[in-house]
């Protein structure tokens, strides 16, 4: 969506020095400059540019600019962004910081990607720039301001990353935007004047504004603060779009792939359908506008990153068009975050420390708890049924039963440890369990413990209204697991101190037939035979799977697959997420053949499918079920409270 009609000025951008007006409708003007203590090079006065303004957050204060970015995005070839930082006058020395992580719950260091920063006072002249520690400048001799300027290199893909090349733009500013710690509340906005003619701009920021300037395109998103700002990713693109409006929202659709891989109207139809059973499950519609960004790549992709008023999503094109379910549910799971983790959201998690690790304990909560949602949202839009919801709770089961770490980390503990995901060691079965699953199950198994108490009156829809009434409307935030529990305790007026230490902080292991026994279900376990390839693979977050274990005497360990070795394809095509599941389905004593590469470079191996004996978990319906039961069950699926 590009962000207002375009209008022309009367001559090019050249030099940032300008002060942003407070409403994104006076962007146009925003590109005059306004005088400093010594007047340097003036920028004419446009014409005038009609503009998009998005609901800004209203928990920050409005405040005058003082922060301004100028990002070239010139050096597309070279996947090279350049950044002009310009501060206003203050104290002589001046410290800068680039963040370190931002949204994926990993230590990144963007830094590593800058060779060196320099700076100039508002009239050219050089200033002295020294390198504090591994994150931070300090400027010196900058009491009249001065204008900072790096190179940073940007070909990360995803939804997490920053990428610039010749076919898009995608950036999680955070990812290539310097801060000053003392005015990160302060207002912020970034310019960007050179965006190719033809290229779409999407966004949810709560500014934008599309300009033409001379001939060259100037394209400027802003916010009231910096953390806002980095909240807000930007895509430039040759993107398909298409929007619908829904009880006083406008959405946007935006899909950065190729148009063969995807049908635009049926995924804004199973948009539509997510976001009408979401925000009617909530009964709040907090946003004037919302934007989904999608990129379909043909390689490897996956995951998805929530934003206030945006989401950012990744599925290889192989999959989405193999299994489209895969869409509707981060859709979903990431549409849900409106809620659960940007308004509700866990004390712990703030402030945010770019440079340090936001440790929290809520995460199984927070991610978790959203799977549990998403799923029933999917349902509940009728986009999967009672039996492909009850097959996805199963996998869950599994996942977390067959992982041997199930009973030595808890929930909290795995949320805790979340910063050590990137390690492959950490992922090994026998050291780790995700959040992400055990915190699905929980939500679940809470579910059911509410109705229970409360004769099923009250139900996870009853305890999300209470912390968005309580916490997300109020700009409050909750204490973690115990605020958690307070709200499923005030809800119900029943205690969950036992539910709580042995499930959440605990590791006991999980009674599921007495949960689900009121819904008339049980679970059964049986072994079954399976295709064994030999090895255990872990990809990180949306990268390609990495070997992490070779069983010894395996086929695997014969052909020469080593720990570290990076799978880049199977069988001539793209590895996707769901590899390992994929291989388990296919016969015993079949041939596959893998392209690695790692420390003996890139192969071509051949691996023949060994047999394992697995468990299999499914829900089944217990015998006898009552009609009471099958009900319970159907609301309980849906969502519903059953009274």
């Amino acid at each position: 969506m590009i962000g207002g009609a375009i209008r022309r000025l009367g001559c090019l951008l050249t030099i940032l020095v300008i002060t942003v007006p407070l409403a994104a409708s006076e962007a146009g003007a925003a590109l005059a400059s306004q005088a400093t203590a010594a007047q340097p090079a003036q920028i004419p006065q446009p014409q005038g540019a009609q503009t998009h303004a998005a609901q800004a957050d209203s928990r920050a204060p409005r405040s005058k600019a003082t922060i301004t970015y100028k990002v070239s995005l010139a050096k597309r070839d070279q996947h090279v962004v350049h950044v002009e930082m310009q501060l206003p006058g203050g104290s002589g020395d001046r410290e800068v910081q680039m963040p370190a992580w931002n949204g994926l719950y990993q230590i990144r260091d963007f830094a590593q990607y800058i060779p060196a920063v320099s700076a100039h006072d508002p009239w050219g002249a050089a200033l002295e720039v020294r390198q504090i520690d591994k994150t931070t400048w300090r400027i010196g001799g900058a009491e009249p301001g001065a204008v900072l300027e790096y190179d940073i290199f940007a070909d990360t893909p995803g939804p997490f990353g920053a990428q610039l090349n010749r076919e898009h733009a995608f950036f999680n500013l955070a990812l290539i935007l310097m801060y000053d710690p003392g005015m990160r509340s302060k207002r912020h906005r970034v310019y960007f004047p050179d965006v190719p003619a033809d290229w779409n701009v999407v966004s949810g920021a709560s500014e934008q504004a599309d300009i033409e300037s001379g001939g060259a395109r100037v394209v400027s998103v802003g916010g009231p603060s910096y953390d806002q700002l980095a909240d807000s990713p930007v895509e430039f693109c040759h993107c398909q779009e298409a929007s619908f409006d829904e009880a006083g929202t406008r959405y946007v659709i935006a899909v950065d792939a190729d148009p063969s891989d995807y049908d635009l109207n049926a995924l804004k139809e199973m948009v539509r359908k997510i976001v009408v059973a979401e925000t009617e499950w909530m009964q709040d519609h907090p946003l004037e506008r919302y934007t989904f960004i999608y990129h379909f790549p043909r390689g490897p992709a996956g995951g998805g990153m929530e934003h206030a008023d945006s989401t950012a999503i990744d599925t290889s094109a192989r999959r989405a068009t193999e299994d489209p379910d895969s869409v509707a549910a981060v859709s979903a799971h990431e549409f849900f975050h409106v809620w659960n983790v940007k308004r509700i959201r866990p004390q712990s998690l703030e402030p945010i420390d770019y440079t340090h690790e936001n440790y929290t304990r809520a995460l199984w909560f927070a991610e978790g708890v959203t799977s549990t949602v998403a799923d029933h949202m999917l349902a509940r839009a009728g986009l999967i049924g009672e039996n492909e919801y009850l097959r996805r709770l199963a996998f869950q089961i599994k996942t977390l039963e067959t992982r041997a770490a199930h009973a030595t980390q808890s929930a909290e503990q795995s949320s805790l440890d979340a910063w050590l995901e990137k390690y492959p060691h950490y992922r090994l079965p026998e050291r780790s369990i995700s959040y992400y699953n055990k915190g699905e199950i929980v939500g679940v198994l809470l579910d059911l413990a509410m109705r229970d108490a409360t004769e099923g009156r009250k139900s996870l829809r009853d305890l999300f209204q209470w912390m968005n009434a309580t916490y997300g409307r109020e700009h409050r935030y909750y204490a973690d697991s115990d605020g958690v529990r307070d709200a499923a305790e005030k809800v119900t007026g029943a205690g969950f101190s036992e539910f709580f230490r042995k499930y959440v902080a605990g590791v006991e292991e999980i009674p599921y037939d007495q949960f689900f026994q009121s819904v008339g279900l049980r679970v059964r376990r049986r072994m079954v035979a399976s295709a064994d390839p030999g090895f255990l693979a872990s990809a990180n977050f949306s990268g390609k799977p990495v070997v992490i274990a070779v069983d010894a005497g395996s086929d695997a360990e014969k052909a020469g697959l080593e720990a570290g070795d990076t799978i880049e394809q199977v069988d001539g095509k793209t590895v996707t997420p769901d590899m390992a599941a994929r291989l388990a389905e296919r016969p015993v004593g079949s041939t596959v053949r893998l392209r690695v590469r790692g420390a003996k470079g890139q192969r071509e191996i051949k691996i023949r499918l060994a047999g394992r004996e697995e468990p299999e978990f499914s829900l089944i319906e217990v015998e006898n079920a009552t009609p009471a039961q099958r009900a319970q069950r159907s609301a309980w699926i849906r969502g519903d409270s059953e009274k």
